[in-house]
């Protein structure tokens, strides 16, 4: 039972996790998206680089850039938190049904490794230059979630899941 109810936890504490950076988000929205605006804007990379062509520099696309994050955000949220939800209601399952309810909870890990790993290492990180930064580097940081999302989907997915038996207490 104990592996049952570690597999429902990680996907709630990503959940939170994920809850918490959107609330963040939302409720200090100024303070990431000048992250976002200065890494596409590519104004904090090093001097004369051959790759300020790729530069944004219009407002309105970092707001919908940042504005797609946010919402990609609520989504491994929900997702997450949803799939810890149908764990909760599957603990006393069947080994094949409580894999099948990990479902949600593994698209939101998913979901959650492309947003940090393709999202801010590899398109920020690299496309964007990110690394070159003083400031606005933000690739140690997407790393280390990326890596997060990673390793819980991967306990998520391969963890041998026992079975249980709901014990009835005698009268």
């Amino acid at each position: 039972m104990s592996i049952r109810y570690s597999v429902m936890s990680l996907a709630a504490a990503i959940g939170l996790y994920m809850t918490l950076v959107v609330v963040n988000n939302l409720t200090d929205y100024g303070s990431n998206f000048a992250f976002v605006s200065h890494v596409l804007s590519m104004d904090d990379t090093f001097s004369a680089n051959k790759g300020m062509w790729r530069a944004i520099s219009q407002p309105l696309v970092h707001h919908i850039a940042y504005v797609l994050i946010i919402l990609t955000e609520s989504i491994i949220a929900i997702l997450c938190l949803l799939g810890s939800w149908n764990l909760w209601k599957n603990r006393f399952a069947s080994p094949k049904e409580f894999r099948r309810a990990r479902k949600l909870a593994v698209y939101g890990l998913l979901l959650g490794f492309l947003l940090w790993f393709t999202g801010f290492v590899s398109i920020g990180g690299e496309w964007f230059l990110m690394w070159q930064s003083s400031h606005w580097n933000g690739t140690e940081v997407a790393m280390r979630n990326a890596l997060m999302f990673l390793l819980v989907m991967f306990y998520l997915n391969s963890v041998n899941v026992p079975v249980v038996t709901r014990s009835i207490p005698s009268s």
